[in-house]
């Protein structure tokens, strides 16, 4: 199961174990299951603190495996076999139950140790979901910290019956003690906020005690990161605050022209972004969601969804973009049921089935592409007279015999049974005639939208939504820049949202000495 090269770095890693760990296999006489015992014999033999039994329990699931440590209240296990993006999240796991401290902050720590109940996690995957581990991982981590803390972590792909049932069409999907608790990437600050509904105000209050920054920074994407570095070298009091840090590189599955960094993933590079920023003196405030903009006597003052304000004497806004919608009926009554934005996690659970791409850029000619090789067909739809992805993947595109290209197709309803979707109905904009196709998943690939309808009335922004800025990154109000997806930049690239960054973050500092 393990390449020579793999064995040399997690024997490595298991050298940090301090306590002993016990792998508990429950298996059947499916190939899966003989590859999950070559997979923890490997392990096993990796380091003399490593123990491995075998048919350990005939009510688990099978195969799946536990990793627990003597004397330890531990309840974590796999349903499935944890490669792909989740290895590091096996890795992790049995770091944490053979005693090696986690890299979070001591409250956090502290917060998971006095949850009060009996929490029980069972959390669907793919193995191909970029999303998922940050979920898996803060999940196990809670059940090595808190013995009333259960985590399962269950492939979808391998116990599609649970799938089905369950009728589970998005990843990762997460039930708490048998109810969906959440859908999507949650960070382990995102999910213990959802516990311990008392956190939301106790943070309120922390942050209405702090004082005014210099620069204050809205948006934790490449944008904002780039602007809180330049901020924090200039020696002023920087801080940022973001829905979730990383934005929506979060969601990106592969990177491939960052200039220096010939390839990546998007949680990779968001995860460098942050450490990166916390290399400086920066106050970074996650799970903040910006309201209110406002500029009095010299002084700005954002306004947070949980009620506290912060002020700040120049302010950055970088808050990105998101996915667009296409804004018909049933989109998102089926949303997370059939419609879906990430082909790259949400794509396994539609293996054998037909489907549709809507959007003929290169986000949706490559997302057919890769769905094509696991779907039974591909519809794609293209609102244009022909596709506007590069002809490289056009090339690729019609070489494939289970896609159809449909273009001139406006898409007017998503249509299902009540519980997931079945068909969807689009006009032939040549013919006018309106048409349908049966499928059970559609995938949305049509562009981006800026995040600023909370700023509208407070300062100019484009018929796009998008904050006008000038060459500085200075919006249309005194002391509040702007850069990256979120502003009328063209060209919305990684790249560019950094460099963007960099430049409002100079231009705010001209603008404080200069007050």
């Amino acid at each position: 199961m393990l390449d020579t090269t793999l064995k040399t770095q997690l024997k490595a890693y298991l050298e940090k174990l301090t306590r002993p760990i016990q792998l508990l296999a429950s298996l059947d006489d499916s190939e899966k299951a003989k590859e999950m015992q070559a997979l923890l014999r490997e392990i096993a033999e990796l380091s003399d603190k490593i123990s491995l039994s075998e048919n350990t329990d005939d009510n688990e699931r099978k195969p799946s495996f536990a990793i627990t440590s003597p004397g330890h209240d531990i309840n974590l296990r796999f349903a499935g076999i944890p490669m792909g993006h989740e290895f590091t999240s096996l890795v992790l796991a049995l770091l944490q139950a053979g005693g090696h401290p986690p890299k979070v902050d001591a409250d956090v720590i502290e917060q998971i140790k006095n949850l009060d109940g009996d929490f029980r996690f069972e959390t669907y995957i793919s193995l191909t979901c970029q999303n998922c581990p940050e979920v898996v991982q803060s999940l196990n981590l809670m059940a090595v910290l808190n013995p009333r803390v259960q985590s399962v972590t269950i492939d979808g792909a391998l116990f599609q019956v649970e799938v089905e049932q369950r009728q589970i069409m998005a990843v990762p999907t997460v039930y708490l003690n048998g109810q969906v608790f959440g859908q999507g990437r949650m960070s382990i600050e995102e999910i213990l906020a959802k516990l311990d509904t008392g956190s939301v105000q106790r943070a309120a209050e922390k942050l209405d005690a702090k004082a005014p920054y210099d620069v204050l920074i809205v948006g934790g994407g490449p944008a904002g990161a780039a602007a809180a570095i330049y901020a924090a070298r200039k020696g002023i009091r920087t801080g940022v605050v973001a829905e979730r840090f990383g934005g929506q590189v979060l969601d990106t599955m592969s990177i491939e022209n960052f200039i220096s960094v010939t390839e990546t993933e998007g949680p990779k590079f968001a995860a460098a972004l942050e450490q990166h920023v916390k290399t400086y003196d920066v106050d970074i405030m996650n799970l903040q969601r910006a309201e209110k903009l406002t500029h009095k006597d010299g002084v700005n003052e954002i306004q947070l969804a949980s009620g506290a304000t912060l002020k700040a004497k120049a302010v950055i806004l970088a808050t990105g973009a998101r996915w667009r919608e296409i804004n018909v009926p049933g989109e998102r009554e089926y949303r997370n049921h059939g419609v879906a934005y990430c082909p790259h996690c949400d794509g396994p659970l539609f293996k054998g089935k037909r489907v549709a791409v809507i959007g003929g850029g290169n986000s949706g000619v490559e997302a057919a592409i890769d769905l094509a090789g696991i779907v039974s067909h591909v519809t794609l739809l293209e609102f244009g007279a022909e596709l506007r992805a590069d002809e490289v993947l056009q090339r690729k595109l019609r070489s494939l015999t289970n896609v159809t290209v449909i273009t001139q197709a406006q898409t007017t309803e998503v249509h299902g049974d009540g519980t997931k979707v079945n068909a969807l109905s689009y006009k032939d904009l040549v013919s006018g005639e309106l048409k349908n196709v049966e499928l059970e998943g559609i995938f949305v690939q049509i562009g981006l939208v800026p995040n600023t309808e909370w700023l509208k009335g407070s300062l100019t922004l484009s018929r796009h939504g998008e904050i006008e800025i000038d060459a500085r990154g200075q919006t249309s109000l005194a002391g509040v820049f702007a850069a990256g997806d979120v502003t009328t930049v063209p060209y919305k690239q990684i790249v560019i949202a950094v460099g963007e960054g960099a430049k409002a973050s100079l231009a705010a500092f001209d603008y404080i000495i200069r007050s």
